[in-house]
């Protein structure tokens, strides 16, 4: 069964939301060179309590942190460390926040400088255009077009799947977006993949983490030993957007807008 929101419920998540998307952009902001990650996260946690909310995440299964910080391969549940970044370096801040007895969930990855690294050290690492980072927010907003009334599951896993691969991208099979609100995860499970019409029929009143999560590889993940980080298997660079959004019969609301 998926938890449908009052009006009112909707409204305190679009303030909550509102909280999460500044909060969000003002961490990302301060990603840069000589910043470590372990200091992204406690600036996020900073902003979240000084503005009334609570972390979503910091306790959430035993999760330590305020926020997942991935770094290239990383592609989810990233935890903050004392790795410092560096230019070229791209950096995912995926965050929720609890407002009022209701979770939002964000996310946003950004490349730290400019890399054109053609030689050195470097070289043959996976390199990164400005494509891959506008496929990631174009696949996001074609999914949360599809959020709508009578609108399926399946509608948005397919917005998703085909503006990433058809840039020659992978989203990742086993991960994908949530329903989000009460709780922090409540159904339904929402990949990154999918067929048109398929899946649950979305209704007026449902609250949904829409992610797109993808890797410029073949998408395929593992666990590091943390039991926490996800990476890509083959090394490549990963992606995450991510937006809260609400159905409503006058068409879909993002809530987590900086």
């Amino acid at each position: 069964m998926i938890p449908i929101k009052t009006p009112q419920e909707i409204e305190i998540m679009k303030e909550g939301g509102k909280i999460a998307g500044a909060v969000r952009e003002k961490v990302l902001a301060a990603a840069r060179p000589g910043i470590s990650t372990l200091e992204l996260d406690a600036l996020a946690e900073k902003l979240i309590l000084e503005a009334g909310g609570e972390s979503s995440f910091k306790g959430f299964e035993g999760y330590p942190f305020a926020t997942c910080i991935n770094v290239n391969e990383g592609i989810v549940h990233g935890l903050p460390t004392k790795r410092k970044l560096k230019v070229g370096d791209v950096v995912t801040v995926d965050l929720g926040i609890f407002y009022k007895g209701l979770h939002t969930d964000t996310a946003r990855t950004i490349e730290v400088g400019g890399w054109k690294v053609e030689a050195g050290n470097d070289a043959g690492r996976w390199k990164l255009d400005d494509k891959f980072l506008r496929t990631g927010q174009k696949a996001l907003e074609k999914a949360t077009k599809q959020c709508g009334v009578g609108k399926t599951v399946g509608d948005i896993s397919h917005a998703i799947q085909t503006t990433v691969e058809e840039v020659g991208y992978n989203a990742a099979r086993e991960l994908g977006g949530h329903g989000v609100g009460r709780k922090l995860h409540e159904p339904p499970f929402i990949s990154g993949l999918g067929q048109p019409g398929e899946g649950p029929v979305l209704e007026e009143g449902m609250t949904l983490a829409i992610e797109v999560i993808y890797a410029q590889g073949n998408g395929k993940i593992e666990v590091l030993n943390d039991g926490w980080t996800v990476v890509t298997v083959d090394g490549s660079v990963a992606g995450l957007f991510e937006h809260t959004v609400a159905i409503t019969k006058g068409g879909p609301i993002v809530l987590t807008c900086s």
